[in-house]
């Protein structure tokens, strides 16, 4: 940063200060505590101001009532600011904010700014695109996450706390959207070598923190969202456990090559990699067994697995076994009356004898035997037994 460009964001700051001495206090404006957030995102890039950062903590934690002035000067701030460094330190003093556990701020929904066209209008803009894509990016993920806490907070609010469990599609749901924040995470990373100044390793350091939380977050909640669906069953669960899963195992890839990559560049904070989500090919097996329909153990009759077909009425019971039948794509179908061919008829002497009945004989006693017929060369036994 050339010197008049610290020498004109040091005016700015100095002339915001100045301004907020002067307006009047409101439900919105606390002069004291605007002076504090101003400090604490100056156009100074060597470093973030963390003692100033602490002052903005304190006054949440006196009280959440300081809330709403908060986010009503950050926000002007934001929208105001053509400066990466203003814009960056902004979004990790709003990052530090969603680490208290406040009503208010796990239903404050979208970000009350927006930098998601953020331009820096200060640096060459062969330079300063690196910048841009920093800080939308970072932006992207902190507005989506926002949404994502107030969605779960409504959630519970609705179901009576966490006392009653939420369905597992529900589940699966959530999951889902966790997957998308971690994506997003993964898109926040310094694009060009010139970007290797501290201010954006801190920033760095504050990522790898939120990934390894929301990446411990989503793997314990998986696992037990696919024993949830062993347990139940559901062709619905299953089929979105399986694509939760497989997501994830994309996504291991992904996790492997961000933190490589945050290790070469020197962030800090930088840890092993974390556990990637495995699950077991049993589960995935039964996962897709239930999918399709099917169990472990088949519930088949063992008149079903030896291919048997009965036939039963008030007078009589015929089972007939077909093994090979499957095989060949062909059925057995047993009906009251039997189909006559021409090949049935034995031609003698020029007359033709019938050696069978239209008849069912097994339904009908009276035709279960045919007379005795003579038959030269022994073509026929000599009792004919239908």
């Amino acid at each position: 940063m050339t010197l008049w460009i610290k020498a004109t964001g040091a005016l700015k700051d100095r002339y915001s200060i100045w301004v907020a001495k002067l307006l009047p206090s409101g439900p919105c404006r606390n002069p004291d505590l605007e002076m504090v957030i101003i400090k604490a995102t100056s156009h100074d890039e060597q470093c973030m101001d963390y003692k100033n950062v602490q002052r903005v903590f304190k006054w949440l934690r006196t009280s959440p009532l300081y809330l709403q002035p908060l986010l009503y000067t950050l926000s002007i701030r934001m929208e105001k600011t053509r400066s990466w460094v203003v814009a960056l330190k902004g979004l990790m003093l709003i990052h530090g904010v969603f680490c208290f556990d406040l009503p208010a701020v796990q239903k404050m929904g979208r970000l009350p700014f927006d930098l998601s066209l953020f331009s820096d209008a200060y640096i060459n803009p062969n330079r300063a695109w690196v910048y841009n894509a920093f800080v939308r990016s970072y932006f992207l993920y902190l507005d989506q996450k926002s949404a994502f806490v107030r969605v779960e907070a409504t959630r519970e609010t609705k179901s009576g706390g966490k006392e009653k469990e939420e369905s597992v599609m529900e589940e699966l749901q959530s999951l889902e959207k966790l997957l998308g924040l971690i994506d997003l995470l993964l898109q926040i990373k310094p694009r060009s070598p010139n970007m290797n100044v501290v201010l954006v390793l801190e920033a760095m350091d504050c990522v790898m923190d939120e990934v390894l939380e929301m990446y411990g977050k989503f793997s314990t909640r998986v696992h037990r969202a696919v024993s949830r669906i062993l347990d139940m069953g559901g062709k619905e669960e299953a089929m979105s456990g399986l694509d939760v899963v497989r997501k994830a195992e994309l996504q291991g890839a992904k996790m492997t090559t961000y933190f490589n990559f945050c290790k070469d560049i020197g962030v800090l904070n930088v840890s092993d990699c974390p556990e990637i989500v495995r699950v077991d090919e049993k589960d995935i097996d039964e996962l897709k067994r239930i999918r399709e329909g099917r169990t472990m153990e088949s519930n088949e009759s063992d008149d079903e697995k030896n291919d048997v077909v009965a036939h039963e009425d008030s007078n009589c019971r015929a089972i007939v076994t077909i093994p090979e039948t499957k095989q060949m794509g062909l059925k057995t179908v047993i009906t009251n009356q039997w189909e006559v061919f021409d090949d049935d008829l034995i031609v003698m002497e020029g007359a033709s004898v019938p050696v069978a009945t239209t008849n069912n004989p097994f339904l009908d006693y009276s035709l279960s035997l045919v007379p005795y017929v003579p038959v030269s060369n022994n073509v026929l036994p000599d009792l004919i037994i239908l």
